[in-house]
């Protein structure tokens, strides 16, 4: 089955990761008459639906055909980010001197150990997802292909699971694009990436997005001689353009070549195994060689095996077609997660799966409109987002105030020697309602997260102003952005007259 690639080599720790989101000896109980949902696909939005609907009393069954836990777990953001946090450690120790700290030895890098590390945290962490404890919350686990029978009935492994509503939370996965000569080379994904035993001597990415850039200057920093290719003419094409430079240049500075602005790329493979990139950039034309290549252009939704089409459910390449309230063109179906969401991310997924249970099973009315999702982009510095751009503010006609904190202004990130990024808080034009941020730092996606809560709950800058921070914290710079604000508020008309009240009182 594919999805035995990201369990790959069997050791001890795949061995165990395997034993609790897909065991070998499990056998499917026999169904409920009925259930009140059933939960297609065990990632992070079918998770989070089966255990809260479990949780409120719900009979649930949940369906997973491959690994429970999802991408996040097996092949998405708990090994990247195992890896992530190893190749930080090198980039610090590589650093040191900076701060007066001496390393007499070459510096080297186990990457077996290294990986090895990443699988035993990744097996140490399964257990939350694992057949065994869905099955002790009450919730019928099922390993196999779904697939529709009618709007009332799901099948699997020739079971009939009867229900009242389903959801469909099969998620997506990673996407090759059109290339020519791709389809002749072995190149590695999110998928098989992280089964990799031997570090790359030259790697090759195509995809300046977020996997690509984290995953580009991770193994750069291992020492890997990494090209990465994006057809934009920036990296990170979503993001804040100014913000998305500062990542650039922070990859370039870890020895990432990256060729951008291109959109004629060929691959092909050499006699002696090699992988060749021919195309153009803005600058030039190119052929680098690599000997191997991670393909990280975007995500396709798993729709295969389901049976939408008896079941008359709208999908499309970008995912299954959902209304506000999270149900599809099936109204005893929902949908929550990758598989319908343009915000393809774990804490997306999550929170989208907390509203379809309150809609489903409740008769709520939580919109996906109203949802105020963050995201982040794990890079040095990180690179991290909520709300409106300033493009997508113009795009909308919706005027807007910009409020800009350089890091070089704030006496933390001074002292950490990380003085590379910024704060920048968008807000509703003469006001102080937030509409959207960017924050380039070393721990954004950290920060992020004070202002979601602002936005979620209708705090204004001004407020944030007024709110007593620690100091020096890099946090910090959150509230200075606060004071630019406040800033403005003293007109040429105050100031006139706090100055005759000054002048007044002096006596």
């Amino acid at each position: 089955m594919s999805y035995l690639k990201s369990l790959e080599p069997k050791d001890e720790h795949n061995l165990k990761l395997e034993s609790h989101v897909h065991p070998t000896d499990y056998t499917n109980p026999e169904p409920a008459s009925k259930y009140n949902l059933v939960v297609i696909g065990a990632g992070t939005a079918g998770l989070v639906t089966a255990a809260a609907a479990a949780g409120l009393g719900a009979k649930v069954a949940l369906v997973e055909r491959g690994l429970m836990g999802g991408d996040c777990l097996n092949v998405g953001c708990v090994p990247s980010k195992g890896i992530i946090s190893a190749a930080r450690a090198m980039a610090h120790v590589r650093n040191a001197s900076r701060f007066g700290v001496r390393i007499d030895s070459d510096i080297k890098l186990d990457f077996g150990e290294t990986m090895a590390r990443m699988r035993a945290l990744r097996a140490r962490i399964s257990h939350h997802d694992s057949v065994e404890r869905f099955t002790k919350l009450g919730i019928d686990v099922f390993l196999g292909q779904a697939s529709f029978l009618d709007s009332s009935i799901v099948a699997v492994d020739g079971k009939k699971l009867h229900f009242r509503k389903a959801v469909l939370c099969t998620g997506a996965r990673a996407a090759a694009p059109t290339i020519k000569g791709l389809d002749s080379v072995d190149y590695l994904t999110n998928e098989t990436l992280f089964s990799l035993s031997r570090l790359p001597k030259r790697l090759g990415v195509i995809g300046g997005g977020p996997v690509g850039c984290e995953m580009a200057q991770a193994f750069a920093r291992f020492g890997s001689k990494v090209t990465l290719i994006s057809s934009y003419g920036h990296i990170l094409p979503r993001e804040d353009q100014e913000a998305a430079n500062i990542i650039q240049t922070s990859m370039e500075k870890d020895g990432v070549l990256v060729r951008a602005g291109g959109k004629d790329l060929r691959v092909s493979q050499g006699s002696s195994g090699a992988i060749f990139l021919e195309g153009n950039d803005i600058e030039e034309d190119y052929r680098e060689e690599v000997d191997q290549l991670l393909v990280a252009t975007g995500r396709t939704p798993n729709v295969e095996g389901l049976n939408l089409e008896k079941v008359g459910v709208d999908y499309s390449p970008s995912g299954v077609a959902i209304d506000d309230y999270f149900r599809t063109s099936n109204s005893n179906i929902y949908a929550a997660g990758d598989i319908c969401s343009p915000y393809k991310f774990t804490h997306a997924a999550d929170f989208m799966a907390r509203a379809v249970v309150r809609n489903a099973l409740f008769l709520g009315r939580t919109r996906h409109s109203d949802l105020i999702i963050p995201w982040c982009t794990y890079t040095s510095p990180e690179l991290a987002q909520v709300g409106l751009t300033p493009r997508e503010a113009n795009q909308r006609h919706i005027p807007i105030d910009t409020f800009t904190q350089p890091m070089s202004g704030v006496d933390r990130a001074i002292l950490e020697g990380e003085t590379e990024g910024f704060v920048r808080i968008h807000t509703k034009r003469g006001k102080d309602k937030i509409l959207g941020a960017t924050i380039v730092a070393p721990n954004a996606g950290d920060m992020i997260g004070s202002l979601a809560i602002a936005m979620s709950n209708g705090i204004g800058l001004g407020a944030i102003a007024n709110s007593i921070h620690p100091y020096p914290t890099q946090g910090e710079a959150i509230r200075k952005v606060g004071d630019l604000y406040n800033k403005t508020r003293l007109t040429p008309r105050v100031a006139k007259w706090f100055k005759r009240w000054l002048d007044f009182t002096r006596g």
